[in-house]
């Protein structure tokens, strides 16, 4: 097989699609911005920043013939610097495309959604994943995870509007099927976990998973935007507490059979994942209360 092109090789769903890629047994250029070295057979690191056009050459031809997308993180339009690498990657030889997009954002919709509109129109072979929210929000470097490690608080604006939290392994492991499958999806997945869970349900588990109080703080569509505006641009921040107060609507209360369709296998649930997770050592609640309300 031909080699494969990871974009945000060393991202929550990027590194596991590179993992599962070298397992199988395919030639991987992971890109990232500093290109991290990866100590995988198979794997060759190389520097690639969405910001920066001199960098798109370099992680081209080769015998590079698909690729997975991220697109560039807390940004409200990437179509505007992902489109022109797109008709790039096609033009140097690049046949099959997998883009990582959002349950909430369909084809046409904001942000990544006209990213995900355009694709057909440029590759034959296609597949946009829309997983639901990753149960590693809680557990990685998400705000959810360090307001549990720091105050034992999940704040959001979702009430108790379900999600179908899904383990960024499962979508790694559709992800790659997309990528070396003979024939590509050529639609879109909707990925979620076998159960959709409130914020309290979550709580609830990782109290229990770590024996440290978790509580789930309800805020106002306005105060959720304000708490992520301090962490990325006020206009993405807007989006995001849009989309709580969407699933809190019930816009998110489903489930699919994507992950066990398309890999065989049922997808992992939550529990497991927090006690697999707290094993690694990545589920920790501090001790003591940390700082409370929406102050920084």
């Amino acid at each position: 097989m031909s080699a494969a092109l990871v974009i945000g090789a060393t991202g929550t769903t990027g590194s596991r699609v590179v993992a599962g890629l070298a397992a199988a047994g395919v030639p991987v250029r992971a890109a990232s911005r500093r290109a991290v070295a990866v100590q995988r057979a198979g794997v060759e690191a190389v520097r690639f920043d969405w910001g920066d056009p001199g960098s798109y050459g370099g992680v081209l031809g080769g015998g590079v013939d698909r690729v997975y997308l991220v697109p560039p993180p807390g940004t409200a339009d990437p179509a505007a610097v992902m489109l022109p690498f797109l008709r790039r990657a096609r033009a140097e030889g690049v046949r099959r495309a997998v883009l990582l997009s959002s349950s909430a954002i369909p084809a046409g919709g904001p942000a990544v959604g006209e990213v995900h509109a355009a694709l057909p129109g440029i590759f034959d072979e296609w597949a946009v994943l829309r997983p639901s929210w990753f149960m590693q929000n809680f557990t990685g470097d998400h705000l959810h995870a360090r307001t549990v490690r720091a105050e034992g608080v999940i704040r959001t604006a979702a009430g108790e509007g379900r999600v179908g939290f899904v383990d960024a392994e499962d979508i790694a492991a559709v992800a790659v099927r997309a990528l070396v499958d003979e024939h590509a999806p050529n639609t879109d997945l909707v990925i979620t976990g076998p159960r959709a869970l409130s914020y309290g349900d979550v709580a609830a588990v990782l109290t229990e998973v770590t024996g440290r109080t978790v509580v789930h703080q309800r805020l106002t569509r306005e105060e959720m935007a304000e708490l992520l505006a301090a962490e990325m641009p006020a206009a993405f921040a807007g989006m995001l507490a849009d989309m709580d107060r969407a699933i809190a609507g019930g816009a998110e209360d489903r489930t699919t059979g994507t992950v066990e369709r398309v890999t065989g296998r049922p997808p992992h649930d939550f529990r497991t994942v927090a006690q697999r997770e707290a094993v690694r050592g990545r589920v920790v609640c501090e001790a003591g209360g940390g700082r409370s309300g929406l102050g920084r």
